[in-house]
C-alpha cells in the first residue's frame, strides 16, 4: 500500500517554525499497529491518520498518534489535519469545501471551522468535542502510572492531589 502524506506546520506562517504534524491523508486499511508504526517513524509529537467518515455527513475520521500512543483528541493535530484536508481540495474523493470540517475522533465529533486569507486557507479553529471537567478521583490507569512507591488499592483509588504530593523517584544520570 502506498501512504501518501503530508506535513505541516501549524501555529505559525513561516515554514519549518511552529508545531510540526504529519498528516496521512489515505489511511484506509491501515491497522492500528501500522498507524503506530508510522507515527514513531515519523517521530513527530502527533500524526494524524485521515479514514473515510462512517456518517457521510461528516468530512473523514481522525486518528491521532504520537510516537508511542494514540490519543482521543489534541487541538493542534486537528487544526493541521483540517488545513491539509482544505489545502487538499479532497478526502477520499468527496470536496473538501465551504468553511467548515467535522472530524470523528475518539473522543467525539470536532467541528472545526476554516480560516481564509482572501480564497486561500490559512488556518482553522476548533472547540472541544467534550466539555472539560475537573474532578477529585482520578482515573485507575493514571493513578498506576502516578502511583509512585505503593499505596495505590483498586478498591480506594488516591486523590490527584495526594499523588502529585508523593515523592518521586528518579535514576542517577553519568555526566560525560
Amino acid at each position: 500500500m502506498r501512504v501518501n502524506f503530508v506535513t505541516v506546520d501549524v501555529f505559525t506562517t513561516t515554514q519549518f517554525a511552529g508545531n510540526p504534524l504529519g498528516v496521512v491523508l489515505n489511511a484506509e486499511g491501515l491497522s492500528s499497529e501500522q498507524m503506530q508504526t508510522i507515527a514513531a517513524e515519523f517521530n513527530l509529537a502527533e500524526t494524524t491518520f485521515v479514514l473515510p467518515p462512517k456518517n457521510p455527513a461528516h468530512t473523514a475520521e481522525v486518528r491521532i498518534f504520537t510516537p508511542r500512543h494514540e490519543m482521543p483528541f489534541a487541538g493542534h493535530p486537528n487544526v493541521g489535519t483540517a488545513f491539509a484536508l482544505a489545502r487538499e481540495g479532497k478526502s477520499y474523493g468527496r470536496p473538501v469545501r465551504g468553511d467548515s470540517v467535522i472530524f470523528e475522533e475518539k473522543a467525539g465529533l470536532v467541528p472545526i471551522s476554516l480560516l481564509k486569507d482572501g480564497g486561500t486557507i490559512s488556518g482553522a479553529r476548533l472547540a472541544s468535542p467534550q466539555l472539560l471537567t475537573v474532578t477529585d478521583e482520578v482515573p485507575a490507569d493514571l493513578a498506576r502510572l502516578l502511583a509512585v512507591g505503593g499505596g495505590y488499592s483498586d478498591d480506594k483509588p488516591p486523590s490527584l492531589h495526594r499523588l502529585l504530593r508523593r515523592p518521586v523517584h528518579s535514576g542517577r544520570t553519568q555526566k560525560p
